[in-house]
Order: C-alpha cells, then sequence, then structure tokens
C-alpha cells in the first residue's frame, strides 16, 4: 500500500468483521484493526470507540450522519452461501426461527423475508441456542460450517432470494466513517485502495486460509461474494431501505446512505 493511502488512515480506529468474507477488504492494509463480529463493530462505532468499521447495512441506514465507502462492499448477485435460514420439512410449516445475534441485517432480511413473501407464514423469532425443530438463521463462518455439518437440512440463501424477488444484488455490509473524521474522502480512497489491491491479492490471501479448500475458498470469494458497490449495488441498498420502513423494521422517515 502505497505511504499516500496508509496517511490517510494513520491514527484512526479501524474495526473490521472476523469473517472470511471481509479478507480482501483489509488484508493488504498493515495497520491496528480491531476483529470482531458485525453487531459488536457497529455498537462500538456508535459508541465512538471505532472511527472506522466494515458493519451491516442495516446498521448503517439507522446511523444518520455516518458516510458509507463508495465503491466497497459485502454484496452478492445470487447466492451468497454463507447467509442462510436452515430449516426442515417445508417453509410454510416454519413455526420458530433462531436468530444469529452477530449481525442485524440478516436478522431483519430474514424478518423481511417472512413479512414480503412469506405467503402469512409469521414466525416466533427466538434467541439463541435454537430449540428442537426450529430454523437458525446463520452467517459468515458458522453458516459455511452448518452447511457442510449438516446436510439433512434444507438452505434458503438470503442473496439467492434476494436476487430472484428482485432482481438486484443484495449488500451485506459497508464501511461506514463516523461524522468526526477528518477528510472522509482520502480515508475513503483509502479503503477502496485496500480492495483494489485484496482483489489482486486473492490467491495469496486464499493460500494463507486454512480450514477450507483452496477450490472452496476460490468459488466463494470470486463467484458468490461481491467486493464492489456501484449502481445496481446502491439500488438494492434502497430497495431494502424501502421494505425496512414498509414492515417497520426502520421508521418511515429513515434517509438513504450517504457515501465519501
Amino acid at each position: 500500500m502505497n505511504r499516500s493511502h496508509y496517511e490517510a488512515l494513520r491514527g484512526l480506529r479501524i474495526g473490521c468483521v472476523r469473517y472470511l468474507n471481509s479478507r480482501p477488504l483489509i488484508e493488504p492494509y498493515d495497520g491496528p484493526v480491531i476483529l470482531d463480529h458485525p453487531s459488536r463493530l457497529a455498537a462500538a462505532l456508535e459508541r465512538g470507540e471505532l472511527d472506522v468499521a466494515l458493519v451491516p447495512v442495516y446498521e448503517a441506514l439507522r446511523l444518520p450522519g455516518y458516510r458509507a465507502v463508495e465503491g466497497v462492499s459485502i454484496s452478492a448477485l445470487g447466492p451468497v452461501w454463507s447467509v442462510i435460514l436452515a430449516y426442515q420439512g417445508s417453509l410454510d410449516e416454519i413455526r420458530q426461527v433462531t436468530l444469529d445475534p452477530a449481525s442485524r441485517t440478516s436478522v431483519h432480511l430474514c424478518k423481511l423475508w417472512f413479512a414480503e413473501w412469506g405467503r402469512g407464514v409469521i414466525p416466533e423469532y427466538l434467541p439463541e441456542p435454537a430449540p428442537p425443530g426450529a430454523a437458525r438463521v446463520l452467517i459468515g463462518n458458522q453458516a459455511i460450517a452448518f452447511r457442510e455439518e449438516h446436510p439433512e437440512y434444507q438452505i434458503l440463501d438470503f442473496g439467492e432470494e434476494w436476487t430472484r424477488r428482485t432482481g438486484l444484488p443484495f449488500v451485506f455490509a459497508v464501511w461506514l466513517i463516523r461524522p468526526e473524521v477528518r477528510q472522509p474522502e482520502r480515508v475513503a480512497g483509502a479503503f477502496r485502495e485496500i480492495a483494489r489491491q485484496g482483489q489482486l491479492q486473492m490467491e495469496e490471501i486464499i493460500a494463507r486460509q486454512q480450514g477450507y479448500s483452496a477450490d472452496f475458498l476460490r468459488r466463494y470469494l470470486t463467484e458468490y461474494i461481491r467486493f464492489g458497490l456501484g449502481s445496481t449495488e446502491k439500488q438494492g441498498i434502497e430497495k431494502f431501505r424501502a421494505l425496512l420502513c414498509k414492515h417497520a423494521l426502520l421508521p418511515p422517515e429513515t434517509a438513504p446512505l450517504n457515501f465519501a
């Protein structure tokens, strides 16, 4: 990373999700980074304990005055593989859903799915651990592991379902900058450069990961996960915002994202 981009981030407290899908967005950066679950990062950002964090897009929508980094996201156009509803039987028979507290985007996407497309089925939403027979919302590394360990479960892939229903990509997470951060455009440019370098270093990033085959990692990080944020991704965010407001999962006055 060239020095001019590094200088833009010097002194900033940066938080990134600890999941596999974030690796290309942060590994080229050699400064200090706090790794945590998405919802915890969003809470730390809101408390002023972080200056910039990779947070669920739901959290970004509910924080007015913050700036999202233009051009960078964790998103999917079709299957995402690692944001899922695991269930047994049929969708129409689901009566209880256990929610993963790590990402409020996935929690609210699940609630939105049932409210908008669930054909009148509104399940009871429960905290973990899952009672017998309950469906489960799982994200990130946990979702990948669950799919491998529990082939008896049916899987609803939320990325695939969103694109099938709307024709748009779904944006799961964005870099979010606190309002007090000076020169947010320079900061945003640094994160765009990190993401660009991450794409160029993808094979090296894949080689450093443990616990997964190189073939799976390559497919996951180059086919399922997308790292850009352009006009269609913005349309996907706006569609998500509108549907959340429609179903009272966000206040009706919630504004669109601002970008830097």
